[in-house]
């Protein structure tokens, strides 16, 4: 039976993602996403913001590192990572990480291009073209 290791959030960028290179000279893009969830507790409207650690690799590094950056809203899929090490002080620590790369690894930049629009904002009207009124359908 096969198995699945497939990660997919939406959130913001947290701040403008850093390059580095590996020994062969290919591009990994790496960058922090919040995801918050908001709720209606005893206390009020509760919110949690949950911050992950993404590693993008490959030509797709490559086409995205222009276009990401801090408060980005992005929709990652990827795979979960762990890697584990000894610090200096000898205890055991683990990371998670998403890496991008591969089948099935996508970053889409969601909203227009250049937007920063804050969540207070009203929408914009929608525009009607003249002779878009319905009041004169005979039905």
């Amino acid at each position: 039976m096969a198995s699945l290791n497939r990660v997919s959030l939406i959130g913001n960028v947290g701040k403008d993602p850093e390059v580095r290179f590996t020994q062969a000279g290919d591009p990994i893009l790496s960058f922090s996403l919040a995801t918050t969830e908001t709720w209606d507790g005893k206390n009020g409207k509760q919110e949690k913001t949950e911050w992950h650690k993404i590693d993008v690799f490959g030509p797709l590094a490559k086409a995205l590192k222009s276009y990401i950056t801090k408060g980005k809203k992005l929709l990652v899929e990827g795979k979960l990572t762990y890697d584990e090490w000894t610090d200096k002080e000898g205890n055991k620590r683990t990371k998670a990480t998403i890496k991008v790369s591969g089948y099935g690894s996508n970053i889409i930049l969601l909203g227009a291009p250049g937007e920063k629009r804050e969540a207070s904002e009203e929408p914009k009207p929608k525009f009607d073209p003249p002779g878009s009124d319905d009041s004169d359908v005979p039905f």
